[in-house]
């Protein structure tokens, strides 16, 4: 873990460059809002072999179409990227037991799932059990309430809550996107990810507003698992290289 700026020590926090897919093209959206698109590359495999090639061990993929349909709309995609050798997360429109085993049957290492959660009750009991760390809480919060659909629909479930209700029923990871940080480049809310990990035993992955590698560094001064980063790697603020640097002592 790097203290004080030095990087005597290895940083102990992993990192997950993000990938979103809308129309079979890489791109961002800001805070949510799929009318704020940005599009970085026609060829998102290649993004991803990209990432592989500087190190990444792990690739964080957002089937954002699969989001607002209610059903994953580029498995075949995010499968080429698996073949790459790196290990895959993947969500966005996992919403049955059906489409959870058709991604792991391809070799996709977990799935996350969000709205899922909170619109199918059987899902949400029964997921964590069956599936074990193969299956992530993706919970999306605006304002400590989480967001589903894409983002799109809002709920009054607080996410300590949401959480320690995941933990009974056998959930052992969840990633946490501040939708107000993210994309917006102003440092991820580590307030609410100390919040939420001083109150729920899970593993716990950062998402939302890095804007440099020391945001990442900063992650690592927390008990956070991991940390996951898209636009601040597309718009050149850091590169994978540039994290992975951090791994070697000096």
């Amino acid at each position: 873990m790097v203290r004080g700026g030095s990087r005597s020590k290895l940083v102990s926090v992993k990192l997950f460059p993000a990938i979103d897919l809308r129309d079979g093209h890489c791109v961002r959206l800001f805070q949510g809002d799929y009318d704020q698109t940005t599009v970085y590359s026609a060829d998102p495999v290649a993004v991803a072999a990209s990432f592989v090639e500087a190190g990444a061990e792990w690739i964080h993929v957002v089937d954002l179409d699969g989001a607002k349909a209610g059903k994953p709309c580029h498995l075949e995609l995010i499968a080429e990227m698996k073949g790459l050798g790196v290990r895959v997360q993947t969500g966005g429109g996992y919403r049955d037991f059906e489409s959870i085993e058709r991604a792991l049957s391809v070799g996709i290492d977990r799935v996350i799932l969000g709205s899922a959660l909170l619109k199918s009750k059987e899902l949400k009991q029964e997921s964590g059990r069956r599936f074990g760390e193969r299956v992530v809480a993706g919970l999306d919060v605006r304002e400590g309430k989480v967001a589903i659909s894409g983002w799109q629909e809002q709920t009054e479930v607080g996410i300590v809550e949401l959480g320690l209700e995941l933990v009974a029923l056998g959930y052992v990871r969840m990633i946490v996107t501040d939708i107000a940080t993210d994309g917006a480049f102003t440092g991820p809310n580590l307030a609410l990810a100390n919040e939420v990990m001083a109150k729920v035993p899970m593993h716990y992955i950062v998402s939302g507003g890095v804007a440099g590698l020391q945001d990442v560094l900063n992650v690592a001064e927390t008990s956070a698992e991991g940390v996951i980063v898209g636009k601040a790697i597309y718009e050149g603020r850091f590169s994978v290289a540039d994290f992975f640097a951090t791994q070697t002592r000096k």
